[in-house]
């Protein structure tokens, strides 16, 4: 089973991830992967372009690749803002869509508090165009302390 979870940025995707994965699932998360490719003391979310490059890169050839198993193997793929071709994919592929969203304005404290300013813009782009175009909020739980 295809599981994408979306939602803006600092909603709680991957503490969503980490509470419903179980070790032998597959988790597709582009920070994680950034993280493990960069150089040691990395920080967590602001990465230069050559690494973010090199990081689509692996993360379209590990959807790929995992769009192989799906009939074995439960894979979770962090998808903040899929396009409409994108979500048509995930149609086709069966996958179930969880949106995170614990609220505006608790993301907007978590990205102040968290992220780089630049995050700013990602919460208002997600807030006012893709939730507006069809993104539905399964759940406003927050699945950590922040």
């Amino acid at each position: 089973m295809l599981y994408v979870v979306t939602g803006p940025p600092a909603a709680g995707k991957s503490s969503w991830i980490r509470s419903h994965a179980k070790p032998v699932d597959v988790v597709i998360d582009l920070d994680l992967m950034a993280l493990a490719m960069a150089g040691p003391g990395a920080d967590h979310h602001d990465h230069d372009d050559t690494l973010l490059a090199i990081v689509h890169a692996a993360r379209r050839a590990a959807i790929a690749e995992a769009e192989r198993h799906l009939d074995t193997t439960d894979v979770y793929l962090i998808h903040t803002m899929p396009s409409p071709k994108a979500r048509a994919k995930y149609k086709r592929l069966n996958a179930r869509i969880i949106t995170v969203d614990p609220g505006e304005a608790e993301v907007r404290r978590r990205v102040k508090a968290m992220r780089q300013p630049a995050m700013e813009a990602v919460v208002t782009r997600w807030y006012s165009d893709y939730r507006k175009g069809g993104s539905r909020p399964l759940t406003r739980q927050t699945y950590r302390q922040w």
